[in-house]
């Protein structure tokens, strides 16, 4: 069998290592991958957007699946490409993306269907988007309607933060497009949660909760970033409320995109915030996030490849509940200097030696001319350690990416620390 996977980053990575755990046998190519998944496969030099060469290369190399990691190349339409050339492929629609590349589509949606989430408004006028935060008063949400690689949302505890940020979007374009509409939402209160679910329209099946790290700082302070860690499981996620996310979020959302004639199949990513009032809807992504994928993927027992391929040949998905080990998993990022506004790269890298229990996907590298590893992105490794013990877990993943060595790094050193506190509180 052989496998295609799009994209460059450490979603991908861990997707590369988990679907060779899964059949050894396979053969493997990645566009246009990164020097970490060369190790299980061929990283072939097609950008993830370039549709035209993606489509040509799965018929050349007789490709039995792509699995696609990105957002930019689903909202672009590379799924609805691939399968007018009948080649199977994992991922939604340019339509059925939309459910996270336009937020107002995701509101309106969630609207319809009575999916619990934050009141909202949108707004492409500076004056109508200060009005309407104005009404909601501090704190408030302003986020940037499309794709801005997780850095178009803005958390604003002063007015002045949010008018700050409205003229950041609407007027500068500092998300260029992607900040050409903003939404002006509600502010939650709670815990976050990342929720995954594989489906193939209308069956799916949920996988395990996780938590990621926004915020560049320890103590979740300073800007919002892709992600600077992850953690699973989280103790909050207990069975009713994976249970409740089920029947409250995922069914609902995933029949009114099939009513709405944008059939999802792939994987929904559901990010909650669990209120006073129950499980609600923070955003959707229409991919595995990132870094949350290599938090759990390593946990996974059960094959992934399996409901991979039958979703991607449209096939029934069987709605078996997965496996999972109980075990811990910690990832932490390692980020180069600069992140998350004006990431420097170019910098070699010195990886040290990892066991069976501890695993550095990479993100962002790439081979220099002189052959070593240098920085190549904003987000450079995610450093993934698994144990039995979710301290013992915590600690090697913060020990690990200390011995990440490369210049003006960054990572935070306190990933999992309220599931940490939670621990310490029941003991």
């Amino acid at each position: 069998m052989k496998v295609l996977i799009v994209g460059s980053g450490a979603r991908e990575h861990a997707l590369a290592w988990k679907l060779t755990r899964d059949d050894p046998t396979i053969t493997l190519l990645a566009a246009p991958g990164n020097p970490g998944i060369s190790a299980h496969g061929r990283c072939v030099p097609v950008k993830a957007t370039d549709t035209e060469r993606l489509a040509a290369l799965a018929e050349e190399e007789r490709v039995d699946v792509t699995v696609v990691g990105p957002e930019a190349p689903l909202a672009a339409g590379l799924v609805d490409h691939f399968q007018k050339r009948r080649l199977p492929v994992f991922g939604p629609t340019q339509g059925a993306a939309r459910i996270e590349s336009s937020k107002r589509f995701a509101k309106e949606l969630m609207r319809k269907a009575n999916v619990p989430t934050a009141s909202a408004s949108w707004h492409q006028d500076v004056t109508s988007a200060k009005r309407a935060a104005h009404a909601l008063g501090a704190p408030v949400v302003i986020k940037a309607s499309g794709l801005a690689a997780g850095k178009g949302v803005v958390v604003c505890s002063s007015l002045e933060e949010a008018d700050s940020a409205i003229d950041a979007m609407l007027d500068r374009r500092v998300h260029g497009d992607a900040g050409a509409e903003v939404l002006v939402e509600e502010f939650m209160q709670g815990e976050e949660l990342s929720i995954f679910a594989l489906t193939d329209g209308e069956r799916f099946v949920t996988m395990l909760a996780s938590q990621d790290h926004k915020r560049l700082g320890e103590g979740d302070t300073g800007p919002n970033t892709g992600g600077m860690g992850a953690y699973a499981p989280v103790t909050i996620a207990t069975p009713a409320v994976i249970d409740q996310v089920a029947r409250t979020v995922f069914a609902p959302t995933i029949d009114a995109l099939r009513d709405h004639g944008a059939t999802f199949t792939g994987v929904l990513y559901a990010g909650l915030m669990l209120t006073a009032d129950g499980p609600k809807v923070v955003e959707f992504n229409c991919r595995f996030g990132d870094p949350e994928t290599e938090a759990i993927l390593p946990l996974l027992r059960s094959d992934l490849l399996a409901p991979i391929t039958a979703i991607a040949r449209g096939e029934r998905l069987t709605p078996t509940p997965l496996e999972w080990s109980d075990a811990c998993a910690v990832t932490t990022v390692v980020a180069a200097p600069g992140y998350p506004d004006a990431p420097r790269a170019g910098a070699a890298i010195n990886l040290p030696e990892t066991g069976d229990d501890a695993f550095i996907f990479h993100a962002g590298t790439t081979r220099g001319d002189d052959g070593r590893l240098r920085t190549a992105g904003g987000r450079v490794f995610a450093v993934t350690a698994v144990d039995a013990d979710f301290e013992i877990a915590a600690q090697k993943s913060a020990r690990l990416a200390a011995a990440v060595d490369f210049d003006g790094r960054q990572y935070r050193r306190d990933i999992g620390w309220r599931e940490l506190s939670r621990r310490a509180r029941v003991t």
